[in-house]
């Protein structure tokens, strides 16, 4: 559980029909304390324990609550102690922790205000990366029936290098998912880059290929930058799958790969795993002067064939003996259980749950689960 769950799970215990109950925990300590001090005798004086309200009000109320906690206590203290004969009185010194301790839960809770308030500002500034990365795609999005789950192996930073999109076009749609080598900012910066690029050459261009060109150049432009910016992250480069669905063609699909592992083709008669294209990541075309972008591979599917395509996460979760999630194995196990389990949605929650089960829940890596096949509504139009 991420610190912004938590912290909204307490909130939500400390609601009762829409408002705010916090207070109540420290009135009745208050009222608490108050009565066994006034209804004990003199060998049990224990009106000091009302140093406890404020510091409960801190961790639970806001600042002015227990502000206003902070001057009951002192209230309640002087009207208590002074209900005693002068000789069983605290005195001077109780009245003076009193007020100390008051003070210093206002100055706390004004500082745990304030640290959960950059903690829900922070919040919000991953969420819009986040659905900058990996934007909201609506239902059958171009023509394409299409599931996803994204799982960061840092519960903190919600988003990191991997990336998915469907983007409508010209001569079909295309569908980008990657990988981005690395952690942290500069894989999100990648990845934000890559498909930038992608949403616009998938839309403008007429063969699979140049689209492919396209990222690959704008991998190479984009290290060059970081390079000329000092940044150490100028060897990243990024594995992915890029597909197309051209129109007027409904059981061929068009793959790019840049040293990715293969998509998989699911359905009710059986997995089967598609060419691998033997192609390069991006940004790492240098090392093989003259050879192009990855081939673009045709494959016939069949209507109520799924196209499923997983990150690192997956192929790389282990259980507690150490051995790697088998995805194929597992998903030929599931489909001859259930057929209906090659439909989008089935199959990305029966992939994502299989692997936190093997991995009991500790990603090593950023994990995507994405599956996509065409709908059967009708032809893709641009968008």
């Amino acid at each position: 559980m991420t610190d912004h769950q938590a912290l909204r799970r307490w909130q939500e215990l400390l609601r009762a029909r829409g408002r705010s109950i916090a207070w109540v925990a420290p009135l009745l300590l208050l009222a608490g304390i108050t009565a066994v001090d006034l209804n004990t005798t003199e060998r049990f004086r224990i009106i000091s324990w009302i140093v406890l309200v404020p510091g409960i009000a801190a961790a639970v109320c806001g600042v002015f609550a227990t502000a206003v906690f902070a001057v009951l206590t002192v209230l309640d203290y002087v009207a208590v102690d002074s209900a005693w004969p002068h000789q069983y009185q605290a005195g001077l010194p109780g009245f003076i922790l009193v007020a100390f301790a008051g003070l210093l839960a206002i100055l706390a809770c004004a500082v745990r205000r304030n640290g959960e308030r950059r903690m829900l500002h922070m919040r919000d500034i991953a969420e819009t990366t986040r659905r900058t990365v990996l934007r909201p795609l609506p239902p059958g999005w171009a023509g394409l029936d299409h599931a996803a789950v994204y799982l960061a192996a840092d519960t903190q930073a919600r988003v990191g290098g991997d990336f998915y999109d469907i983007q409508p076009g010209l001569y079909g749609t295309r569908v980008l998912v990657g990988d981005v080598q690395g952690k942290g900012l500069g894989a999100v910066e990648t990845a934000a880059a890559l498909l930038g690029t992608f949403r616009e050459a998938g839309y403008h261009e007429r063969d699979l290929a140049t689209v492919a060109e396209r990222l690959e150049t704008r991998m190479v432009r984009h290290r060059r930058h970081t390079v000329a910016l000092g940044r150490d992250d100028g060897d990243r480069f990024a594995t992915a799958v890029l597909l197309g669905f051209p129109p007027g063609v409904p059981d061929t699909v068009e793959v790019v790969n840049f040293g990715h592992e293969p998509p998989l083709a699911v359905g009710p008669a059986g997995v089967r795993s598609l060419p691998p294209g033997d192609g390069l990541p991006l940004g790492m075309a240098d090392l093989a002067p003259g050879t192009g972008p990855p081939p673009t591979l045709t494959v016939t599917l069949a209507p109520d064939e799924t196209l499923l395509i997983t990150t690192d996460g997956v192929t790389e979760a282990r259980d507690a003996h150490g051995r790697f999630y088998d995805l194929t194995d597992q998903l030929v196990r599931e489909v001859s259980a259930d057929p209906r389990t090659a439909d989008p949605a089935r199959l990305v929650a029966r992939v994502r749950d299989s692997v936190m089960r093997h991995s009991r829940g500790r990603l090593a890596d950023d994990t995507t689960v994405f599956a996509v096949r065409r709908t059967s509504s009708g032809p893709v139009h641009p968008g």
